[in-house]
């Protein structure tokens, strides 16, 4: 079984111009993937992949609705769980997380970068609360981000300060932060978070895997590939390289997803 836990799609009409504009904005990054529902389930096929985690971002405070009304009807529970948003600067924020509880959707997404906000901003303080009131799983962007220019608004010490404000599960995506194996490790390993491996392949340096694998465990890893950014077999090919016992890679591909989402392994 895999559970690839960071996935993105977009409804059909605008799926080929927002692939296009978050390409060019990252140096023209080449999608695996058109950016659609059945793009990625194309994607999944092609790397064996069971489960995806759908993480849609609302990157104005007028998108929260449509943003999470296209994740519950593209949320199956069966092979697609998709995560709603919620932009900090909507007025209905701690509403809209209300609905997207009543929606069946498991979690939300932040992403400090398109959504202009400091991770550890006091203003945050309200709306990481109610997420934890309502057991949500709060899954951030974390580190650089090839579209933006530093300085960077989730990293490694400033994600540790907001994951402690916290009482429900928390994920910092891509290693705990894209180029930031160092702070990383200083940070962030052994603190009562998850890390994606999404986006590692090719970019996060063996070393740093290893480092971080061994201070942080494999209990608090989640397999992942940013699809449509990368493939499920290029994120599989790091992992491989990291002498994982059999456990650890059960672990790694679906036993902590499982456990997250509440579903049984399989």
């Amino acid at each position: 079984m895999l559970i690839d836990f960071h996935t993105h799609c977009f409804p059909d009409k605008i799926a080929d111009r927002a692939i296009e504009k978050l390409s060019f904005a990252s140096g023209n990054l080449e999608p695996h993937h058109n950016g659609s529902l059945s793009g990625l389930r194309q994607a999944m096929k092609d790397g064996n992949v069971d489960i995806s985690v759908v993480l849609n971002i609302a990157t104005n405070p007028h998108q929260q609705k449509s943003v999470n009304d296209f994740a519950a009807q593209i949320n199956d529970g069966k092979t697609i769980f998709s995560f709603g948003s919620v932009h900090p600067d909507a007025p209905d924020a701690l509403c809209e997380l209300e609905r997207i509880k009543e929606l069946g959707l498991k979690g939300v997404k932040f992403h400090p970068e398109y959504q202009g906000f400091e991770v550890d901003d006091e203003k945050m303080k309200p709306v990481y609360k109610k997420v934890s009131q309502l057991g949500l799983i709060a899954v951030f962007h974390a580190g650089q981000d090839y579209g933006f220019a530093p300085p960077y608004r989730a990293m490694p010490k400033a994600m540790a300060r907001a994951a402690s404000r916290f009482d429900s599960p928390v994920v910092a995506a891509h290693w705990g932060g894209v180029g930031a194996g160092e702070e990383v490790l200083k940070y962030l390993c052994g603190e009562n978070l998850y890390f994606d491996v999404s986006f590692g392949y090719g970019l996060m340096p063996k070393v740093f895997a290893e480092a971080i694998l061994e201070k942080h465990g494999a209990q608090k890893l989640l397999f992942g590939t940013d699809s449509p950014w990368h493939s499920a077999h290029q994120e599989m090919r790091l992992l491989s390289s990291l002498n994982l016992s059999e456990n650890e890679k059960k672990a790694i591909e679906y036993g902590n997803a499982c456990a997250l989402l509440g579903i049984d392994a399989r």
